[in-house]
């Protein structure tokens, strides 16, 4: 019977006390999303390789911070569960991840411990919610700092499970301008949809649903301009696919820095014969800063993310969003298309100032905008967020393993109406004609503003050359032969075909796919509609019986 868990102070342990020449094993497990809008399964197939979104960065950052004369194993499940041969193995096993992902975390654990396995958990969900999760031996709470090299400092020299739950917490956190690189060599980049990278934490927005004040802070902090371009050079020399996604929760978060990076991201494209493209996550205002989107340009941008959430500005102003108001959001979108860069659009149902009008006013506004992509997702609300304290003390809050319930905000209007608004707004949203015309318009009107990228070695390397070709039979048979978009795939198509024009056939192709599919899997109540609930589904289950 373990005891209560135990929540010990951090000093007199340190990766200091690790006896020389200790050698431990450590297995680095990261769960299996729950499929989702984002994560674009259904691209997968056509790509003939990939097999997962995005390389982690908390469980790869730990990976390298271990020391130097311990082993090492990395296994991301979206790809492929760890074996039996894995945890046996281990000395200890790692596991990171989000909310999300809690019954895959909870899994390994249950996988790790019937091995005889000391299991070890860190990362947001944790550090969120260390209650969650009485079951693993170790829970690392808040970021890299003082707790890591504790917990270093135990392994060293006891790796068997303790009797009871041992709770570490990071009073002083390691600066990003100290992070190593992350242990990119560990995975199979080549493999994922997406290469990741981080330069800033935190957040000086407090909107109402975001969690990400409260996890990592308010003011940003920030990584060297040197450090991100050594972590590109090792992306790249890892096999990274064509694109790299900065993970930074508001990459304008501090604006100054941002255009001090931008120069030198703007050379190493040159210097590698713009490789890669690159994308963010970004708040809308950043259209206020020509300056910024300017060098984003010249450094081969193609994407922003924006949580637009609502065109509706009560509810903006009722979520603390104001900011995305200071410029008009079809101004500032239309700002960001001129420079080159489509914008992603996160879209949230179910907030209380919602009417029965609101899906139509979201639709209206995905027309009026463009936007060929919008995550549109029932509110969710996030432990440490200003939503969660109001809607507790409003008696609003759901518990989600009592229900089968898309999301665990008990809303305004009828739960069935907004389901039915959500659906709805999917169906609609990705028909494949409304969506191809979309990317016409963005064909049109955004992507001459691009940055001509040279013809170089890089890009026209054999690996690419065969990838490409690999995507475009692909998506022949399934999107032009086999499927019943197949009129309106050729119509985008075959002109550009003819013209070649072959770089948007691919990237358009593989992302409408996808949405397209999932799209229609939603529809059929086969897709969480919360895109943040860690609710388990059918598809979780199709989706792994596809790969």
């Amino acid at each position: 019977m373990r005891g209560m868990p135990q929540d010990i102070g951090n000093k007199g342990c340190s990766g200091l006390d690790i006896q020389e020449g200790s050698v431990r094993n450590i297995l680095c497990v990261f769960p299996r999303y729950v499929p989702s809008f984002g994560t674009f399964e259904y691209a997968y197939p056509l790509t003939g390789g990939v097999r997962a979104f995005m390389p982690p960065q908390g469980l790869l950052v730990i990976a390298a911070v271990l020391p130097k004369t311990w082993n090492v194993r990395f296994i991301d499940e979206n790809m492929s569960p760890a074996s039996a041969d894995d945890f046996a193995w281990a000395g200890a096993v790692f596991v990171s991840g989000m909310h999300i992902q809690r019954r895959r975390m909870e899994d390994i654990c249950q996988r790790a411990h019937a091995s005889g396995k000391v299991t070890v958990l860190g990362g947001p969900s944790v550090s969120a919610c260390p209650e969650l999760y009485p079951a693993f031996d170790y829970l690392h709470v808040g970021e890299l700092g003082d707790a890591t090299d504790a917990l270093v400092g135990m392994l060293a020299r006891d790796v068997s499970r303790p009797c009871e739950q041992i709770v570490l917490r990071t009073n002083f956190r390691r600066d990003l301008c100290d992070f190593p690189a992350p242990a990119y060599e560990l995975a199979e980049i080549g493999r994922y949809f997406l290469g990741s990278i981080q330069f800033s934490s935190g957040c000086p927005y407090t909107c109402e649903f975001c969690d990400i004040p409260g996890l990592y802070g308010r003011v940003p902090r920030l990584k060297t301009p040197a450090q991100v371009v050594g972590e590109l050079d090792k992306l790249l020399a890892c096999g990274v696919n064509g694109s790299v996604y900065f993970v930074d929760d508001n990459l304008i978060a501090n604006r100054r820095a941002l255009r001090d990076l931008l120069p030198h991201l703007i050379q190493w494209q040159k210097r590698n014969g713009y490789a890669v493209s690159l994308s963010c996550e970004a708040t809308l205002n950043i259209a206020r800063s020509p300056e910024i989107l300017g060098l984003m340009r010249e450094a081969a941008f193609d994407t922003i993310f924006c949580g637009i959430e609502t065109p509706e500005p009560e509810a903006l102003k009722a979520m603390d969003k104001r900011h995305n108001m200071v410029v008009p959001i079809l101004d500032a979108v239309s700002t960001i298309n001129r420079h080159g860069m489509e914008v992603v659009s996160g879209i949230i149902l179910g907030l209380d100032t919602d009417t029965r009008d609101s899906g139509t006013r979201i639709l209206d506004f995905l027309e009026q905008s463009k936007i060929p992509m919008a995550t549109i997702n029932l509110l969710q609300a996030l432990p440490r967020t200003p939503l969660w304290d109001r809607l507790q003390e409003e008696d609003r809050l759901l518990h989600e393993e009592d229900l089968e319930r898309e999301s665990n905000v008990d809303f305004k209007l009828p739960y069935e109406d907004v389901l039915a608004m959500w659906r709805n707004c999917m169906a609609k949203a990705y028909r494949p004609e409304t969506l191809f015309a979309r990317y016409e318009y963005q064909m049109r009107e955004t992507r001459p503003h691009r940055l001509r990228r040279p013809w170089s070695r890089q890009r026209l390397s054999p690996r690419n050359i065969a990838k490409g070709l690999t995507i475009l039979a692909r998506l022949f048979w399934f999107a032009g032969v086999r499927g019943d978009y197949r009129r309106t795939f050729w119509k985008f198509t075959f002109g550009r075909l003819m013209r070649g024009q072959i770089e948007p056939v691919l990237s358009v192709g593989l992302c409408a796919h996808h949405l397209i599919m999932f799209a229609r899997d939603a529809c059929a109540g086969r897709g969480n509609a919360s895109h943040y609930s860690a609710k388990a589904r059918g598809l979780e289950l199709e989706a792994t019986l596809r790969r």
